[in-house]
């Protein structure tokens, strides 16, 4: 599934194509993804202008001038394909190679200026429902989840008051969308490895001076995979968001048996399975 810096790459990428445009037609071409599109979904689209387009965790906020917002997750294979007068893009950055196939293309829409964006999901485990931006936050979808971990509230002192005593593993505990909203398994891996915890340890026994590193982490090697990301969409001969992709500055995940990256360090990456998910860490330098 696409992590919280691909997501919010797509999300700059289809921001200059959408914001501000008015939606001049809404090709549903299925009547649902993973859940069936709401009453008169493309109806409700045609005509709207989009005022902005945010992200909340996972999920992409279009906001509609009537008051609507057009609420979009990729699931675990969705993507968007943009298609402009001089080019086509493919916004975004992914670990697993995105599709192309037009059997996969499900909803298109057509915005004034003459932009097409295409939604394509070959398994359908994306969706795309329509709430009030004035009752989004008590929505199903968002009532429980957490804070944002780019925002300005993720500190130590914050870690340390959601993670309370909790016996739970400092992995689950990071991957908990009640607690902290958007966090993924890659980055997860990543984080603990760069502030040296360990993902087995348990998430109440951090001290404060480690709960801020960790704190420092999580934003960092978030903020470093979004500006990698980013950089695909300087050069759209690149469709296929190869350019400058974070994968290639993984320090620990889907680097089993590899040498641990620390300086100083003379571990190797081991791979466990924590809730069903493959852990990568260094247990010589991560407690």
């Amino acid at each position: 599934m696409p992590e919280l810096p691909e997501v919010e790459t797509v999300r700059r990428g289809l921001a200059p194509v959408m914001e501000g445009r008015r939606i001049l037609n809404v090709d549903a071409r299925r009547p649902d993804l993973r859940f069936p599109f709401p009453e008169r979904f493309a109806a409700r689209l045609k005509d709207r202008t989009v005022t902005s387009l945010g992200r909340r965790a996972k999920y992409l906020l279009a906001d509609l001038d009537d008051g609507e917002v057009l609420v979009m997750h990729l699931g675990m294979s969705g993507s968007f394909r943009i298609l402009l007068p001089e080019a086509e893009v493919a916004p975004g950055a992914f670990h697993h190679p995105r599709s192309k196939a037009a059997t996969h293309d499900h909803v298109e829409f057509a915005f004034e200026g003459g932009a097409t964006v295409t939604y394509n999901d070959p398994r359908r485990f994306g969706f795309m429902t329509l709430s009030p931006r004035a009752t989004l936050e008590a929505h199903p979808l968002f009532r429980h989840v957490g804070i944002e971990p780019l925002g300005n509230a993720l500190d130590g002192a914050l870690l340390l008051r959601l993670f309370g005593a909790k016996q739970t593993s400092l992995k689950a505990a990071l991957l908990d969308q009640r607690l902290i909203a958007g966090l993924g398994n890659i980055y997860v891996c990543e984080a603990l490895h760069r502030a040296k915890l360990s993902p087995t340890r348990a998430a109440g026994t951090l001290t404060i001076r480690k709960a801020n590193l960790l704190a420092e982490a999580i934003r960092t090697v978030l903020e470093e995979a979004i500006a990698a990301g980013g950089s695909t969409l300087r050069d759209f001969a690149h469709a296929d968001g190869a350019l400058g992709y974070f994968q290639h500055s993984f320090r620990v995940y889907d680097r089993e048996g590899e040498p641990c990256p620390t300086p100083g360090c003379r571990g190797v990456v081991q791979r466990i399975v924590q809730t069903g998910r493959s852990t990568f860490f260094c247990a010589q330098c991560q407690k």
